[in-house]
């Protein structure tokens, strides 16, 4: 993803703008892997493989989601990794 799209990103929850951008890994200005994080409904959406995944709840796949946590929990904020929705560690 690259970093720019941050200007156009909305929650597709409550379509809160802006969201914070966590970054795992990046090079040249483009995220291959991170988080991005709604502060108004502590909704974190994974980045893999320069992919944002903004799925509403329903869509959204739990095992690969609960494997992006447990193998970046010392790579993300506290807030995502114990207390984000729609499923955290």
């Amino acid at each position: 993803m690259n970093k720019t799209m941050m200007n156009i990103l909305a929650c597709p929850i409550d379509k809160n703008h802006p969201l914070e951008l966590y970054e795992i890994i990046e090079k040249d200005n483009v995220i291959f892997e991170g988080a991005l994080f709604c502060p108004k409904c502590s909704r974190f959406y994974p980045i893999i493989e320069e992919i944002p995944i903004m799925l509403p709840d329903e869509l959204r796949n739990k095992k690969q989601e609960m494997e992006f946590l447990i193998c970046n929990k010392k790579n993300l904020p506290e807030k995502i990794i114990t207390m984000a929705r729609p499923w955290h560690l």
